[in-house]
């Protein structure tokens, strides 16, 4: 039970993203967390840094989504200058929006990919739904209140994953 919590791939930050190595595994689709993963849950818009990541990942021929469970207002602000495909109140660790965009998309759950911070909602649905899982370290220790809440069972996740992966 705990493996579905676990990640595929585990990375310090989305700028260590193995693209290469997502490219040979089929993987076309990139379905990123913002808060968090992307940016801190309070920072607005996303920094130059960030945005001209996501500009290189299209160039590289990756379809690039925001998942978020934050709210449209959000999530959109947050899009505007990423010009990704974007989907607010995601409902993570839920599947069915996740689904729904893969196939407008053009994609299948072998070709696409989850980037998150949270084993609990972004890991979780990431394997219930077939995709490949890759955590993220957090961006910073703030977090919304629900958030704060699960972080200490996370830890305890992945010290267990950490254990026996040998990370």
């Amino acid at each position: 039970m705990l493996k579905m919590f676990f990640p595929d791939i585990y990375i310090k930050s989305i700028y260590e993203l193995p693209l290469d190595e997502l490219k040979n595994m089929g993987i076309k689709a990139l379905f990123f967390d913002i808060d968090n993963t992307v940016a801190p849950f309070d920072v607005a818009f996303p920094d130059e840094k960030t945005a001209a990541f996501f500009c290189e990942l299209k160039k590289e021929g990756f379809k690039v989504c925001l998942l978020s469970n934050n709210n449209r207002k959000r999530v959109e602000l947050f899009n505007k200058p990423l010009k990704a495909n974007a989907v607010w109140k995601a409902g993570k660790p839920g599947v069915k929006k996740l689904n729904s965009v893969i196939k407008k998309l053009g994609e299948t759950s072998q070709s696409a990919a989850i980037v998150g911070d949270q084993v609990f909602t972004d890991m979780y649905c990431a394997h219930r739904a077939g995709l490949l899982a890759i955590y993220t370290e957090p961006i910073c220790n703030r977090d919304q209140l629900i958030t704060k809440v699960k972080r200490g069972a996370e830890k305890i996740v992945l010290k267990i994953y950490k254990r026996k992966t040998g990370i």
